[in-house]
Protein backbone atom coordinates (compact mmCIF):
# COMPACT_ATOMS: atom_id res chain seq x y z
CA UNK A 1 0.00 0.00 0.00
CA UNK A 2 1.15 3.42 -0.88
CA UNK A 3 2.98 5.08 2.03
CA UNK A 4 3.07 8.96 3.66
CA UNK A 5 4.79 10.12 6.35
CA UNK A 6 2.33 13.16 8.07
CA UNK A 7 4.19 15.42 10.31
CA UNK A 8 1.41 17.72 12.90
CA UNK A 9 2.97 20.63 14.16
CA UNK A 10 1.28 21.54 17.41
CA UNK A 11 2.78 25.10 17.91
CA UNK A 12 1.76 28.47 20.01
CA UNK A 13 1.10 30.93 17.60
CA UNK A 14 0.38 34.68 18.98
CA UNK A 15 -3.14 36.68 17.02
CA UNK A 16 -2.25 39.65 14.71
CA UNK A 17 1.69 38.58 15.10
CA UNK A 18 1.05 37.67 11.29
CA UNK A 19 5.27 37.81 10.32
CA UNK A 20 6.35 36.41 13.88
CA UNK A 21 3.20 33.35 13.20
CA UNK A 22 4.91 32.65 9.47
CA UNK A 23 8.38 32.59 10.76
CA UNK A 24 7.30 30.18 13.52
CA UNK A 25 5.33 27.93 10.60
CA UNK A 26 8.94 27.52 8.69
CA UNK A 27 10.96 26.71 12.15
CA UNK A 28 8.39 24.28 12.47
CA UNK A 29 7.83 22.64 8.86
CA UNK A 30 11.84 22.78 8.89
CA UNK A 31 11.97 20.74 11.37
CA UNK A 32 9.21 18.75 9.52
CA UNK A 33 11.23 18.03 6.63
CA UNK A 34 14.83 17.04 8.74
CA UNK A 35 12.04 14.28 9.74
CA UNK A 36 10.95 13.12 6.21
CA UNK A 37 7.52 14.28 6.51
CA UNK A 38 5.56 14.55 3.21
CA UNK A 39 2.38 16.48 4.58
CA UNK A 40 2.74 18.94 7.75
CA UNK A 41 -0.34 20.28 8.82
CA UNK A 42 -0.83 22.68 11.04
CA UNK A 43 -3.55 24.50 13.35
CA UNK A 44 -6.85 26.36 12.64
CA UNK A 45 -5.75 29.74 12.05
CA UNK A 46 -2.19 29.46 12.82
CA UNK A 47 -0.79 32.00 10.58
CA UNK A 48 -3.36 34.93 12.25
CA UNK A 49 -3.60 33.14 15.96
CA UNK A 50 -6.92 32.05 17.04
CA UNK A 51 -9.71 33.45 18.15
CA UNK A 52 -9.08 37.05 16.07
CA UNK A 53 -12.20 37.55 17.42
CA UNK A 54 -13.41 41.58 15.77
CA UNK A 55 -10.15 41.86 14.08
CA UNK A 56 -11.75 39.60 11.54
CA UNK A 57 -14.30 42.33 10.71
CA UNK A 58 -11.07 44.70 9.89
CA UNK A 59 -10.47 44.15 5.66
CA UNK A 60 -7.27 45.45 6.13
CA UNK A 61 -5.73 42.21 8.24
CA UNK A 62 -7.72 39.78 6.21
CA UNK A 63 -5.92 41.18 3.31
CA UNK A 64 -2.43 41.17 5.28
CA UNK A 65 -3.46 37.51 6.29
CA UNK A 66 -3.96 36.59 2.37
CA UNK A 67 -0.53 38.44 1.32
CA UNK A 68 1.47 36.79 4.12
CA UNK A 69 -0.15 33.47 3.30
CA UNK A 70 1.41 34.12 -0.43
CA UNK A 71 4.58 35.19 1.23
CA UNK A 72 4.83 32.01 3.46
CA UNK A 73 4.44 29.73 0.45
CA UNK A 74 7.15 31.44 -1.38
CA UNK A 75 9.29 31.12 2.38
CA UNK A 76 8.83 27.65 2.78
CA UNK A 77 9.76 26.62 -1.00
CA UNK A 78 13.17 29.24 -0.50
CA UNK A 79 13.52 27.31 2.67
CA UNK A 80 13.79 23.99 0.90
CA UNK A 81 10.45 22.88 2.29
CA UNK A 82 8.62 23.14 -1.30
CA UNK A 83 8.29 19.36 -1.61
CA UNK A 84 6.04 19.14 1.19
CA UNK A 85 2.11 19.67 1.25
CA UNK A 86 1.65 21.70 4.43
CA UNK A 87 -1.45 22.56 5.53
CA UNK A 88 -1.68 26.24 7.19
CA UNK A 89 -4.88 28.11 8.61
CA UNK A 90 -5.21 32.01 8.35
CA UNK A 91 -8.04 34.18 7.94
CA UNK A 92 -9.50 35.16 4.30
CA UNK A 93 -11.73 37.33 2.98
CA UNK A 94 -14.35 37.40 -0.42
CA UNK A 95 -17.06 39.24 -2.03
CA UNK A 96 -19.36 36.97 0.60
CA UNK A 97 -17.07 38.48 3.93
CA UNK A 98 -14.83 36.95 6.02
CA UNK A 99 -13.52 33.36 6.21
CA UNK A 100 -12.30 31.13 8.44
CA UNK A 101 -9.80 28.98 6.09
CA UNK A 102 -7.12 27.21 5.65
CA UNK A 103 -4.71 26.22 2.60
CA UNK A 104 -2.68 23.93 1.43
CA UNK A 105 1.01 24.95 0.20
CA UNK A 106 3.26 23.25 -2.13
CA UNK A 107 6.33 24.46 -4.07
CA UNK A 108 5.51 27.92 -3.27
CA UNK A 109 1.92 28.62 -4.35
CA UNK A 110 -1.16 28.12 -2.48
CA UNK A 111 -2.89 25.32 -4.37
CA UNK A 112 -5.90 24.91 -2.55
CA UNK A 113 -8.21 27.01 -0.13
CA UNK A 114 -11.24 25.77 2.02
CA UNK A 115 -13.69 27.80 4.44
CA UNK A 116 -15.04 26.40 7.82
CA UNK A 117 -18.18 25.30 6.85
CA UNK A 118 -19.33 25.00 10.80
CA UNK A 119 -19.72 28.12 12.16
CA UNK A 120 -19.92 27.19 16.38
CA UNK A 121 -21.81 29.86 18.27
CA UNK A 122 -21.77 28.68 21.68
CA UNK A 123 -19.70 28.79 25.16
CA UNK A 124 -16.74 30.70 24.29
CA UNK A 125 -17.13 30.89 20.57
CA UNK A 126 -18.38 33.86 18.37
CA UNK A 127 -17.48 32.72 14.50
CA UNK A 128 -21.33 33.61 13.08
CA UNK A 129 -20.64 37.22 14.11
CA UNK A 130 -17.13 37.10 12.42
CA UNK A 131 -17.00 34.66 9.76
CA UNK A 132 -19.36 33.39 6.75
CA UNK A 133 -19.62 29.48 6.04
CA UNK A 134 -17.97 28.10 3.00
CA UNK A 135 -19.77 25.66 1.06
CA UNK A 136 -16.84 23.73 -1.27
CA UNK A 137 -14.73 21.09 0.10
CA UNK A 138 -10.74 20.94 -1.54
CA UNK A 139 -9.49 17.49 -2.28
CA UNK A 140 -5.81 17.11 -3.33
CA UNK A 141 -4.20 14.55 -4.61
CA UNK A 142 -0.38 13.95 -3.65
CA UNK A 143 2.00 10.98 -4.44
CA UNK A 144 -0.96 9.32 -5.68
CA UNK A 145 -3.06 9.79 -2.59
CA UNK A 146 -6.54 12.13 -1.90
CA UNK A 147 -6.15 14.34 0.99
CA UNK A 148 -9.31 15.85 2.20
CA UNK A 149 -9.77 18.54 4.95
CA UNK A 150 -12.37 19.69 7.42
CA UNK A 151 -11.81 22.67 9.87
CA UNK A 152 -12.17 22.33 13.79
CA UNK A 153 -15.95 22.24 14.31
CA UNK A 154 -16.39 20.75 10.69
CA UNK A 155 -14.87 17.72 12.58
CA UNK A 156 -17.69 18.16 15.78
CA UNK A 157 -20.40 18.52 13.86
CA UNK A 158 -22.66 15.63 12.86
CA UNK A 159 -23.18 16.13 8.51
CA UNK A 160 -21.46 18.31 6.36
CA UNK A 161 -17.86 18.16 5.60
CA UNK A 162 -17.05 14.65 6.96
CA UNK A 163 -20.02 13.15 5.50
CA UNK A 164 -19.24 14.87 1.83
CA UNK A 165 -15.86 13.72 2.36
CA UNK A 166 -17.26 10.16 2.76
CA UNK A 167 -19.32 10.08 0.11
CA UNK A 168 -16.61 11.36 -2.56
CA UNK A 169 -14.07 9.29 -1.14
CA UNK A 170 -10.75 10.29 0.25
CA UNK A 171 -7.63 8.21 1.27
CA UNK A 172 -7.19 10.85 4.28
CA UNK A 173 -8.54 13.20 6.37
CA UNK A 174 -6.36 16.59 7.91
CA UNK A 175 -7.96 18.76 10.14
CA UNK A 176 -6.35 21.83 11.90
CA UNK A 177 -7.95 22.87 15.17
CA UNK A 178 -7.52 25.26 17.70
CA UNK A 179 -10.04 23.81 20.33
CA UNK A 180 -9.78 25.28 23.54
CA UNK A 181 -9.21 23.47 26.87
CA UNK A 182 -11.43 22.57 29.36
CA UNK A 183 -11.32 19.91 31.95
CA UNK A 184 -11.55 16.27 30.91
CA UNK A 185 -11.96 17.76 27.29
CA UNK A 186 -9.21 14.72 26.00
CA UNK A 187 -11.77 12.47 27.50
CA UNK A 188 -13.78 13.58 24.99
CA UNK A 189 -11.60 14.36 21.90
CA UNK A 190 -10.19 10.77 21.35
CA UNK A 191 -13.73 9.00 20.89
CA UNK A 192 -15.22 11.75 18.77
CA UNK A 193 -12.27 11.96 16.10
CA UNK A 194 -12.11 7.80 16.26
CA UNK A 195 -15.92 7.84 15.37
CA UNK A 196 -15.25 10.30 12.66
CA UNK A 197 -12.22 8.39 10.68
CA UNK A 198 -15.24 5.68 10.80
CA UNK A 199 -17.68 7.65 9.10
CA UNK A 200 -15.18 9.09 6.68
CA UNK A 201 -13.86 5.13 5.95
CA UNK A 202 -10.15 7.24 6.35
CA UNK A 203 -7.19 7.95 9.21
CA UNK A 204 -7.93 11.24 10.49
CA UNK A 205 -4.84 13.56 10.96
CA UNK A 206 -6.20 16.17 13.90
CA UNK A 207 -3.52 18.77 14.90
CA UNK A 208 -4.62 21.23 18.13
CA UNK A 209 -3.20 24.38 18.81
CA UNK A 210 -1.27 24.67 21.70
CA UNK A 211 -0.62 28.01 24.46
CA UNK A 212 -2.87 30.86 25.66
CA UNK A 213 -4.77 34.02 24.22
CA UNK A 214 -6.37 36.15 27.06
CA UNK A 215 -8.28 33.81 28.70
CA UNK A 216 -8.34 31.03 26.82
CA UNK A 217 -5.80 27.87 26.91
CA UNK A 218 -5.06 25.43 24.10
CA UNK A 219 -4.16 21.99 25.56
CA UNK A 220 -2.47 20.22 22.21
CA UNK A 221 -3.21 17.04 22.74
CA UNK A 222 -3.09 15.93 18.67
CA UNK A 223 -3.59 13.04 17.59
CA UNK A 224 -3.71 10.45 14.61
CA UNK A 225 -6.61 8.13 14.07
CA UNK A 226 -7.10 5.07 11.72
CA UNK A 227 -9.38 4.71 9.49
CA UNK A 228 -10.97 1.71 12.19
CA UNK A 229 -10.76 4.36 15.06
CA UNK A 230 -7.41 2.87 16.23
CA UNK A 231 -5.24 5.89 17.69
CA UNK A 232 -1.80 5.42 15.99
CA UNK A 233 -0.07 8.27 17.70
CA UNK A 234 -0.72 11.16 19.98
CA UNK A 235 0.97 14.37 21.14
CA UNK A 236 1.84 15.88 24.83
CA UNK A 237 -0.37 18.10 26.25
CA UNK A 238 0.46 22.03 26.63
CA UNK A 239 3.82 21.39 24.79
CA UNK A 240 4.83 22.80 21.55
CA UNK A 241 5.61 19.20 19.69
CA UNK A 242 6.39 17.95 16.37
CA UNK A 243 4.31 14.39 16.19
CA UNK A 244 5.93 12.25 12.99
CA UNK A 245 3.89 9.19 12.05
CA UNK A 246 4.30 6.83 9.35
CA UNK A 247 0.66 5.48 7.48
CA UNK A 248 0.27 3.20 5.43
CA UNK A 249 -2.67 3.81 2.86
CA UNK A 250 -4.86 1.73 0.62
CA UNK A 251 -5.07 3.90 -2.68
CA UNK A 252 -8.89 4.21 -3.52
CA UNK A 253 -8.39 5.62 -6.74
CA UNK A 254 -11.41 8.28 -6.16
CA UNK A 255 -12.45 10.54 -9.21
CA UNK A 256 -15.78 11.78 -8.64
CA UNK A 257 -16.27 15.85 -8.10
CA UNK A 258 -19.73 17.61 -7.85
CA UNK A 259 -21.81 18.29 -4.98
CA UNK A 260 -22.10 15.45 -1.91
CA UNK A 261 -24.08 15.91 1.43
CA UNK A 262 -24.73 19.76 0.07
CA UNK A 263 -21.15 20.85 -0.37
CA UNK A 264 -19.57 21.22 -3.52
CA UNK A 265 -16.48 18.99 -3.77
CA UNK A 266 -13.28 19.55 -6.08
CA UNK A 267 -10.35 17.77 -6.54
CA UNK A 268 -6.58 19.34 -7.83
CA UNK A 269 -3.86 16.62 -8.60
CA UNK A 270 -0.39 17.47 -7.55
CA UNK A 271 1.28 14.05 -8.00
CA UNK A 272 -0.07 10.41 -9.18
CA UNK A 273 2.98 8.56 -7.98
CA UNK A 274 3.38 7.21 -5.22
CA UNK A 275 6.15 7.74 -2.78
CA UNK A 276 9.08 4.70 -3.05
CA UNK A 277 9.21 2.34 -0.55
CA UNK A 278 10.76 3.42 2.67
CA UNK A 279 10.98 2.16 6.47
CA UNK A 280 8.96 3.72 8.57
CA UNK A 281 10.30 5.26 11.64
CA UNK A 282 10.33 3.93 14.99
CA UNK A 283 7.22 2.98 16.65
CA UNK A 284 4.17 5.97 16.44
CA UNK A 285 4.56 7.81 19.96
CA UNK A 286 1.35 7.76 22.05
CA UNK A 287 1.84 10.10 25.29
CA UNK A 288 0.10 9.72 28.03
CA UNK A 289 -2.96 12.06 28.75
CA UNK A 290 -1.63 13.85 32.23
CA UNK A 291 -3.50 13.20 35.08
CA UNK A 292 -6.60 16.07 36.54
CA UNK A 293 -4.42 18.03 38.42
CA UNK A 294 -1.60 18.01 36.84
CA UNK A 295 -3.48 18.79 33.55
CA UNK A 296 -5.41 21.90 34.95
CA UNK A 297 -1.97 23.09 36.89
CA UNK A 298 -0.47 23.02 33.16
CA UNK A 299 -3.30 24.54 31.74
CA UNK A 300 -2.96 27.48 34.88
CA UNK A 301 0.78 27.90 33.88
CA UNK A 302 0.57 27.96 30.37
CA UNK A 303 -2.24 30.19 30.19
CA UNK A 304 -0.45 32.80 32.72
CA UNK A 305 3.08 32.72 30.86
CA UNK A 306 1.11 33.13 27.55
CA UNK A 307 -0.73 35.94 29.14
CA UNK A 308 2.18 37.96 30.38
CA UNK A 309 4.61 37.45 27.92
CA UNK A 310 2.15 37.81 24.21
CA UNK A 311 1.25 41.12 26.37
CA UNK A 312 4.88 42.17 26.65
CA UNK A 313 5.46 41.91 30.35
CA UNK A 314 8.41 40.51 32.28
CA UNK A 315 7.16 40.11 35.51
CA UNK A 316 4.59 39.92 38.04
CA UNK A 317 3.58 41.28 41.39
CA UNK A 318 0.46 40.42 44.09
CA UNK A 319 -0.45 40.13 47.76
CA UNK A 320 1.17 37.53 49.52
CA UNK A 321 -1.88 37.36 52.40
CA UNK A 322 -0.23 34.20 53.92
CA UNK A 323 -3.30 32.36 52.49
CA UNK A 324 -4.32 29.57 50.27
CA UNK A 325 -4.99 31.67 47.26
CA UNK A 326 -2.06 33.76 47.51
CA UNK A 327 0.18 30.65 47.90
CA UNK A 328 -1.48 29.10 44.62
CA UNK A 329 -1.03 32.12 42.88
CA UNK A 330 2.47 32.16 43.55
CA UNK A 331 3.38 29.09 42.78
CA UNK A 332 2.12 28.53 39.82
CA UNK A 333 3.67 32.22 38.65
CA UNK A 334 6.93 30.28 40.15
CA UNK A 335 6.45 27.48 37.51
CA UNK A 336 5.09 29.76 34.87
CA UNK A 337 7.64 32.84 34.27
CA UNK A 338 10.39 31.67 37.04
CA UNK A 339 11.03 33.40 40.66
CA UNK A 340 13.03 36.22 39.56
CA UNK A 341 9.53 37.31 37.47
CA UNK A 342 7.71 36.93 40.58
CA UNK A 343 7.38 39.85 43.52
CA UNK A 344 5.36 39.31 46.32
CA UNK A 345 4.32 42.08 48.64
CA UNK A 346 2.93 41.47 51.93
CA UNK A 347 0.64 44.37 53.18
CA UNK A 348 -0.34 43.84 56.82
CA UNK A 349 -3.05 46.19 58.65
CA UNK A 350 -3.59 46.75 62.81
CA UNK A 351 -6.10 42.96 62.17
CA UNK A 352 -3.31 41.61 60.58
CA UNK A 353 -2.38 37.74 62.49
CA UNK A 354 1.13 37.14 63.31
CA UNK A 355 0.49 33.95 60.94
CA UNK A 356 -0.59 35.56 58.00
CA UNK A 357 3.38 37.57 58.08
CA UNK A 358 5.03 34.41 58.73
CA UNK A 359 3.35 31.85 56.11
CA UNK A 360 4.05 35.11 53.27
CA UNK A 361 7.44 34.97 53.97
CA UNK A 362 7.72 31.46 54.48
CA UNK A 363 6.10 30.87 51.09
CA UNK A 364 8.66 33.70 49.37
CA UNK A 365 11.57 31.76 50.90
CA UNK A 366 10.48 27.92 49.56
CA UNK A 367 9.56 29.65 45.93
CA UNK A 368 12.88 32.00 46.17
CA UNK A 369 11.03 35.15 44.92
CA UNK A 370 11.03 38.85 45.57
CA UNK A 371 9.50 39.53 48.42
CA UNK A 372 8.75 42.73 50.38
CA UNK A 373 6.54 44.10 53.44
CA UNK A 374 4.63 47.52 53.12
CA UNK A 375 2.56 48.36 56.10
CA UNK A 376 -0.95 49.58 55.44
CA UNK A 377 -2.08 50.74 58.66
CA UNK A 378 -1.03 54.16 58.33
CA UNK A 379 -2.63 55.07 55.03
CA UNK A 380 -5.78 53.12 56.08
CA UNK A 381 -5.96 55.45 59.18
CA UNK A 382 -5.55 58.60 56.88
CA UNK A 383 -9.10 57.58 55.15
CA UNK A 384 -10.71 56.58 58.39
CA UNK A 385 -10.13 59.20 60.26
CA UNK A 386 -10.78 61.64 57.40
CA UNK A 387 -13.98 59.96 56.18
CA UNK A 388 -15.23 59.43 59.83
CA UNK A 389 -15.25 55.82 59.04
CA UNK A 390 -14.39 54.09 62.21
CA UNK A 391 -17.19 51.47 63.05
CA UNK A 392 -18.89 51.79 60.04
CA UNK A 393 -18.80 48.34 59.54
CA UNK A 394 -18.25 47.40 55.66
CA UNK A 395 -17.32 50.80 54.59
CA UNK A 396 -14.16 50.64 56.73
CA UNK A 397 -13.45 47.50 55.88
CA UNK A 398 -13.53 47.88 51.93
CA UNK A 399 -10.95 50.67 53.05
CA UNK A 400 -8.17 47.91 54.19
CA UNK A 401 -8.40 46.00 50.84
CA UNK A 402 -8.88 49.14 48.51
CA UNK A 403 -5.66 50.78 49.68
CA UNK A 404 -3.80 47.82 49.12
CA UNK A 405 -5.11 47.29 45.43
CA UNK A 406 -3.88 51.35 44.97
CA UNK A 407 -0.51 50.29 46.52
CA UNK A 408 -0.01 47.16 44.09
CA UNK A 409 -1.46 49.27 41.38
CA UNK A 410 1.65 52.33 42.04
CA UNK A 411 3.96 49.61 42.39
CA UNK A 412 2.87 48.20 39.03
CA UNK A 413 3.44 51.68 37.32
CA UNK A 414 6.60 52.10 39.32
CA UNK A 415 8.51 48.66 38.35
CA UNK A 416 6.19 47.66 35.35
CA UNK A 417 5.24 44.68 36.83
CA UNK A 418 1.88 43.24 35.94
CA UNK A 419 -0.59 43.43 38.81
CA UNK A 420 -2.19 39.20 39.85
CA UNK A 421 -5.75 39.37 41.00
CA UNK A 422 -5.93 36.08 43.52
CA UNK A 423 -9.77 35.32 43.99
CA UNK A 424 -10.96 32.04 42.79
CA UNK A 425 -13.95 31.05 41.21
CA UNK A 426 -15.95 30.55 44.62
CA UNK A 427 -15.28 34.30 45.59
CA UNK A 428 -15.99 35.34 42.34
CA UNK A 429 -19.37 33.61 41.88
CA UNK A 430 -21.10 35.07 45.16
CA UNK A 431 -19.43 38.46 45.30
CA UNK A 432 -16.79 38.16 48.12
CA UNK A 433 -14.06 40.25 46.93
CA UNK A 434 -13.78 44.19 47.12
CA UNK A 435 -14.09 45.83 43.66
CA UNK A 436 -11.18 48.17 43.44
CA UNK A 437 -9.71 46.25 46.41
CA UNK A 438 -8.75 42.69 46.06
CA UNK A 439 -10.27 42.88 42.66
CA UNK A 440 -8.00 44.90 41.12
CA UNK A 441 -5.46 43.58 38.70
CA UNK A 442 -4.33 42.52 34.61
CA UNK A 443 -5.19 39.03 35.24
CA UNK A 444 -6.27 36.52 37.57
CA UNK A 445 -4.66 33.13 37.34
CA UNK A 446 -7.45 31.16 39.61
CA UNK A 447 -10.57 32.98 38.71
CA UNK A 448 -12.21 29.60 36.48
CA UNK A 449 -10.94 27.66 40.06
CA UNK A 450 -13.26 26.60 42.40
CA UNK A 451 -12.25 27.24 46.55
CA UNK A 452 -12.47 23.47 47.45
CA UNK A 453 -10.10 22.69 43.76
CA UNK A 454 -7.46 25.58 44.72
CA UNK A 455 -6.99 23.29 48.10
CA UNK A 456 -6.46 19.99 46.01
CA UNK A 457 -4.43 21.73 43.81
CA UNK A 458 -1.95 23.18 46.69
CA UNK A 459 -2.09 19.56 47.73
CA UNK A 460 -0.99 17.93 44.72
CA UNK A 461 1.58 20.57 44.01
CA UNK A 462 3.38 19.53 47.13
CA UNK A 463 2.84 15.90 47.06
CA UNK A 464 4.33 16.53 43.58
CA UNK A 465 7.64 18.62 44.69
CA UNK A 466 7.95 16.08 47.00
CA UNK A 467 8.19 12.87 44.78
CA UNK A 468 11.01 14.82 42.59
CA UNK A 469 13.04 15.55 46.39
CA UNK A 470 12.26 19.42 46.30
CA UNK A 471 10.87 21.26 49.15
CA UNK A 472 6.85 21.53 48.79
CA UNK A 473 6.37 25.13 47.52
CA UNK A 474 3.52 25.99 49.81
CA UNK A 475 3.09 26.34 53.81
CA UNK A 476 0.93 23.92 54.95
CA UNK A 477 -0.28 26.17 57.62
CA UNK A 478 -1.77 28.27 54.18
CA UNK A 479 -3.85 25.16 53.34
CA UNK A 480 -5.14 23.96 56.79
CA UNK A 481 -5.74 26.91 58.58
CA UNK A 482 -9.15 28.18 57.93
CA UNK A 483 -9.70 30.91 55.43
CA UNK A 484 -10.24 34.74 56.53
CA UNK A 485 -9.49 38.37 54.91
CA UNK A 486 -8.70 39.17 57.91
CA UNK A 487 -10.64 42.57 57.66
CA UNK A 488 -11.92 42.86 61.31
CA UNK A 489 -10.78 41.08 64.32
CA UNK A 490 -11.10 36.95 64.91
CA UNK A 491 -13.33 37.39 61.31
CA UNK A 492 -13.24 34.27 58.63
CA UNK A 493 -14.73 33.79 56.21
CA UNK A 494 -17.32 31.39 57.38
CA UNK A 495 -18.88 34.24 58.95
CA UNK A 496 -20.88 35.29 55.37
CA UNK A 497 -20.37 32.18 53.53
CA UNK A 498 -21.62 28.47 54.09
CA UNK A 499 -18.84 26.21 54.37
CA UNK A 500 -16.92 25.57 51.00
CA UNK A 501 -17.46 22.55 50.16
CA UNK A 502 -21.52 23.00 50.47
CA UNK A 503 -20.88 26.14 49.07
CA UNK A 504 -18.67 24.61 45.92
CA UNK A 505 -21.72 21.83 45.82
CA UNK A 506 -24.45 24.39 45.33
CA UNK A 507 -22.55 26.95 43.17
CA UNK A 508 -21.42 23.09 40.92
CA UNK A 509 -25.53 23.10 39.68
CA UNK A 510 -26.31 26.74 39.39
CA UNK A 511 -23.49 27.96 37.95
CA UNK A 512 -21.92 25.41 36.09
CA UNK A 513 -25.29 23.33 35.46
CA UNK A 514 -27.87 26.48 35.34
CA UNK A 515 -30.06 24.46 37.68
CA UNK A 516 -33.25 26.32 39.29
CA UNK A 517 -34.46 26.37 42.86
CA UNK A 518 -36.71 23.44 42.51
CA UNK A 519 -33.90 21.09 41.28
CA UNK A 520 -31.26 22.32 43.81
CA UNK A 521 -34.17 21.74 46.84
CA UNK A 522 -34.81 18.14 45.45
CA UNK A 523 -30.64 17.76 44.88
CA UNK A 524 -31.24 18.01 48.75
CA UNK A 525 -30.23 21.53 49.56
CA UNK A 526 -31.15 23.32 52.43
CA UNK A 527 -34.30 26.07 50.75
CA UNK A 528 -32.65 28.86 53.62
CA UNK A 529 -29.04 27.93 52.04
CA UNK A 530 -30.28 27.59 48.51
CA UNK A 531 -31.74 31.31 48.80
CA UNK A 532 -28.73 32.73 50.62
CA UNK A 533 -26.54 31.61 47.66
CA UNK A 534 -28.91 32.17 45.17
CA UNK A 535 -29.22 35.88 46.07
CA UNK A 536 -25.42 36.57 46.37
CA UNK A 537 -24.64 35.15 43.03
CA UNK A 538 -27.08 36.91 41.27
CA UNK A 539 -26.52 40.61 42.67
CA UNK A 540 -22.51 40.21 41.72
CA UNK A 541 -22.74 40.07 38.54
CA UNK A 542 -21.66 43.65 37.87
CA UNK A 543 -18.63 42.65 39.98
CA UNK A 544 -17.72 39.83 37.74
CA UNK A 545 -17.85 42.07 34.95
CA UNK A 546 -15.42 44.08 36.24
CA UNK A 547 -13.26 41.65 37.07
CA UNK A 548 -9.38 40.57 35.44
CA UNK A 549 -9.47 38.02 32.82
CA UNK A 550 -8.02 34.90 33.79
CA UNK A 551 -7.63 31.17 32.52
CA UNK A 552 -10.97 29.14 31.50
CA UNK A 553 -10.58 25.66 32.78
CA UNK A 554 -14.41 24.64 33.30
CA UNK A 555 -17.27 24.15 31.29
CA UNK A 556 -19.12 27.30 32.43
CA UNK A 557 -16.53 30.15 32.89
CA UNK A 558 -17.62 33.34 34.06
CA UNK A 559 -17.34 36.17 31.05
CA UNK A 560 -16.73 33.84 27.97
CA UNK A 561 -19.16 31.07 28.53
CA UNK A 562 -21.31 32.29 31.55
CA UNK A 563 -23.10 36.17 30.57
CA UNK A 564 -25.83 37.13 32.39
CA UNK A 565 -27.59 41.16 32.27
CA UNK A 566 -25.93 43.09 35.42
CA UNK A 567 -29.59 44.82 35.55
CA UNK A 568 -31.55 41.74 36.33
CA UNK A 569 -34.67 41.37 37.61
CA UNK A 570 -35.54 37.64 37.58
CA UNK A 571 -35.15 36.33 40.92
CA UNK A 572 -34.82 32.02 41.33
CA UNK A 573 -37.87 31.05 43.98
CA UNK A 574 -39.08 28.14 45.41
Amino acid sequence: MPQLRIALAQVNPTVGDLTGNAGLIVEWTRKAAEAGAHVTVFPEMSLTGYPVEDLALRKTFADASRAQLGTLARQLDDAGCGEQLVYVGYLDQDDVGPRNAAAALHRGEVVARQFKHHLPNYGVFDERRNFKPGQELEIVRLHGLDIGMVICEDLWQDGGPVAALAEAGVDLVVSPNASPYERSKDDVRLPLVSGRAAEARAPIVYTNQVGGQDDLVFDGDSIVVAADGALLSRAPQFVQHLLVTDLDLPSGGYTAEGSFAGLRVRRRVLGADPVPAYEPTAEPAISEPLSDEAEVWSALVVGLRDYVRKNGFRSVIFGFSGGIDSAVTAALAVDALGPDAVHGVAMPSVYSSEHSRSDAAELARRLGCHFRVEEVADMVGVYVDQLGLAGTGLAEENIQARVRGMLLMALSNLEGHLVLATGNKTELAVGYSTIYGDAVGGFAPIKDVFKTHVWALARWRNAEAEKRGETPPIPENSITKPPSAELRPGQVDTDSLPDYPLLDDILDDYVEGDRGFADLLAAGFDAGVIDRVVRMVDKAEYKRRQYPPGTKITFKAFGRDRRLPMTNAWRETH
